[in-house]
């Protein structure tokens, strides 16, 4: 597991590496990737998810019997 004085030194050392400027695009360029990644395994999953969440609910079910015939 990574700590907080492991993930500082990480960052020392890309600010150190790629300078200023080029760290933002370094980032967002990874980020995009690691997006991309998370829906290539989810199968385009995420989208669904939103629809089903935005659905309106359906009535309740009926109630069940007291006992079994």
């Amino acid at each position: 597991m990574l700590q907080p004085t492991h993930l500082l030194l990480i960052l020392v050392v890309a600010l150190l590496v790629l300078g200023p400027k080029r760290l933002p695009e370094v980032g967002r360029a990874v980020g995009r990737g690691l997006r991309d990644f998370r829906e290539a395994i989810n199968g385009g999953q995420h989208e669904p998810r939103e629809e089903v969440l935005s659905a309106e609910p359906s009535p309740p079910a009926n109630e069940p019997a007291d006992h079994v015939a």
